[in-house]
């Protein structure tokens, strides 16, 4: 099969050599199960593991013991939402997170009002951005944390975080963050948080793992284990550790660090040159602000085109997602830029690019071409 050009990097992305090369000795040689304390195929395990713990704390400047690994950021949002819902119990509580939250959080609060908790939903501006006045604002007496993704998988927008993490810290807040698209592409830091989700796909490492980080060293409760069976992970997430996965997130965290500002100004120039290509066709307008966003991600609008078709065009020749959440039935204008304001049948027309690692100039420039093209099509 000839694939097309791969312009999905905030989908997944690919492995590195190196990390498949960590990994391949942890199916067979090294196979031992890390709660195997008794023989060297355990310490071996749990040695690898240890050091793959290390090097994901040193990505987000966090201290090992602080790491639990999960299946995925999916898993460790929900750890950390419901696991602190529960731990409040049974207290009246209130939270605090955003219209333009990726689903695995707003369907855990939409769980957490189904049990009786109170939640408010942030609304964006046309950029995508929240008002930190109207955070305060919000803020109950029963209010116990607020949760708040580093940045936006659709847009790029990134949140204020720090102010928001000394927003909490005065308050006495739980703050949560979904890291999930700036852990690996641009530093984040856990100072001032309290929870944050991170996935090993989403950095070049495999699918199946992430790790939800964990404050030590604070009043406020950590979250109640969602998964029991045997009290792995300080008894937070049960479970045999997937020892391959873990090393191989270890060694994706390793190289990102090694990375992750040379590749950023790479891409972000290829990024613009994308971005300033597409707007010079007629009847396009950039989803959310221009500053204050992942370097590698532009989400572009195009009008007098219907959506669903203009996607199954594009994605003949590169690979895209649009900002739609779409049915086989009937695509559905994305959350994301529903909040923003966006005119539905614009929303529906909305194409997300995310650049990485092997995107090449070239690539960039065919992909101008052929957009081009296919809007000039649809439109006639």
């Amino acid at each position: 099969m000839k694939y097309p050009i791969y312009l999905d990097y905030n989908a997944t992305t690919p492995c590195t050599e190196e990390v498949m090369e960590s990994m391949l000795p942890f199916f067979s040689i090294h196979f031992g199960n890390t709660a195997s304390k008794s023989h060297p195929f355990g310490w071996v395990a749990e040695n690898a593991v240890e050091e793959a713990r290390e090097k994901i704390a040193q990505l987000i400047g966090a201290k090992s013991k602080e790491i639990i690994f999960t299946s995925g950021a999916t898993e460790a949002l929900n750890l950390a939402i419901k696991g602190t819902f529960e731990a409040f119990l049974p207290g009246k509580q209130h939270f605090i997170t955003c219209q333009t939250e990726h689903k695995a959080v707003l369907d855990c609060f939409e769980e957490i009002e189904k049990r009786g908790g109170e939640v408010t939903y942030l609304p964006v501006d046309e950029m995508g951005k929240i008002s930190i006045d109207q955070l305060v604002k919000a803020i109950l007496p029963t209010t116990k944390a607020i949760c708040l993704m580093w940045a936006n998988n659709e847009t790029g927008i990134i949140h204020p975080i720090e102010e928001i993490a000394n927003l909490c810290e005065d308050r006495n807040l739980i703050l949560i963050t979904d890291a999930v698209q700036a852990a690996g592409k641009i530093p984040v830091s856990t100072s001032g948080i309290h929870l944050m989700a991170i996935s090993s796909h989403k950095l070049y490492g495999p699918k199946g793992i992430g790790a939800l980080y964990v404050r030590h060293n604070h009043e406020l409760p950590k979250p109640l284990a969602q998964i029991h069976g045997g009290g792995h992970e300080k008894g937070i997430r049960s479970g045999t550790l997937n020892v391959p996965g873990i090393v191989g997130f270890g060694r994706a965290a390793e190289l990102r660090m090694e990375e992750m500002n040379e590749e950023a100004n790479r891409l972000q120039k290829l990024r613009d040159r994308l971005q300033e290509g597409l707007l010079k066709i007629s009847g396009t307008q950039l989803n959310g602000s221009q500053d204050n966003r992942l370097p590698h991600v532009c989400n572009i609008a195009f009008s007098g085109v219907e959506g669903e078709e203009l996607l199954k065009r594009v994605n003949q020749k590169v690979a895209v997602s649009s900002g739609s959440a779409c049915t086989s039935i009937s695509p559905k204008p994305s959350h994301v830029l529903k909040a923003m304001g966006l005119d539905p049948d614009l929303g529906r027309a909305s194409i997300r690019f995310s650049l990485g690692r092997k995107t090449s100039e070239d690539e960039i420039l065919q992909t101008i071409d052929w957009v081009e093209k296919v809007v000039k099509e649809l439109r006639e």
